[in-house]
């Protein structure tokens, strides 16, 4: 049987993040990909020009109707641009016995707004209790907690931040820390993967490459098709870190603005 992974996310037109950018990641990582569209954007590379929500009953229709039908072994959500939509899928998650990947996505590369400010407080109370696995970036943690990271330590607290709202593991992704080439190891883009326990530091070498859309859709979808492969979560991370990292160092210019990482780098 191939490993199924069901991405509850929304529409990126231009094909580098969103469910787009998760599809090709699962193919890349040898698992079926199926899909809960949460909203449509219009969005290339410069940025997002627009963005519809769907309606609750059309999310909650296409989740049950995968899982009713599909066994499906693990789960990433994406953009949930909405309080509704936040509690709605919070809700199916929590009747879905597979681990769960949440990527709080709050902006887009390009600074545009994704999630409604009054959805925050659902997220945390709602969204990231069902999580295995939270994935915020450096802003998104600021969002969530109020926690400003500025170095390593913070990165320390801003796992502590998170998991107190109920994720087994915190994923903070350190890629906007900014480097310092003078300092050992400096140089370099650093992940933090703790559970209050635990603590996993990935290291990967800061890539001078500006085509990174879509890099945190990739890492959760990556993560989320190591755990339906049945990987445990920190192998399944530092199997998604090593990929997303040779994906930037392959992205490609595409359009006036900034390219998308290569999902299929391993290919070419």
């Amino acid at each position: 049987m191939i490993p199924t992974v069901l991405t509850v996310a929304g529409s990126d037109s231009g094909g580098g993040a969103g469910i787009q950018a998760d599809l090709k990641t699962m193919l890349a990582h040898g698992v079926h990909g199926m899909s809960v569209i949460t909203a449509v954007t219009a969005q290339n590379s410069l940025g997002v020009q627009g963005a519809w929500e769907l309606p609750v009953e059309a999310v909650r229709a296409q989740y049950r109707a995968v899982v009713d039908d599909i066994d499906v072994q693990a789960v990433k959500t994406g953009m949930l641009s909405s309080a509704a939509l936040v509690e709605a899928v919070a809700e199916l998650l929590a009747a879905t016995a597979a681990p769960v990947v949440v990527d709080p996505v709050g902006v887009s590369k390009h600074g545009d707004p994704l999630l409604a400010a009054e959805a925050l407080d659902s997220v945390r109370t709602r969204l990231l209790p069902a999580a295995t696995v939270a994935t915020p970036n450096l802003d998104e943690v600021t969002q969530l907690t109020g926690v400003l990271v500025e170095d390593e330590d913070g990165m320390r607290r801003a796992a502590g931040a998170i998991l107190e709202f109920g994720p087994r593991w915190a994923l903070i992704k350190g890629g906007h820390l900014p480097g310092d080439p003078g300092r050992a190891g400096g140089n370099q883009a650093v992940d933090l993967l703790a559970d209050g326990t635990e603590e996993h530091w990935l290291r990967a070498p800061r890539l001078d490459n500006r085509h990174t859309h879509g890099t945190g859709c990739t890492l959760a979808s990556a993560i989320a098709s190591g755990l339906a492969r049945g990987l445990a979560v920190p192998e399944a991370v530092g199997a998604a870190k090593e990929y997303v990292t040779g994906a930037i160092a392959a992205g490609f210019a595409l359009g006036a603005g900034i390219g998308p990482v290569d999902h299929g780098w391993r290919f070419r």
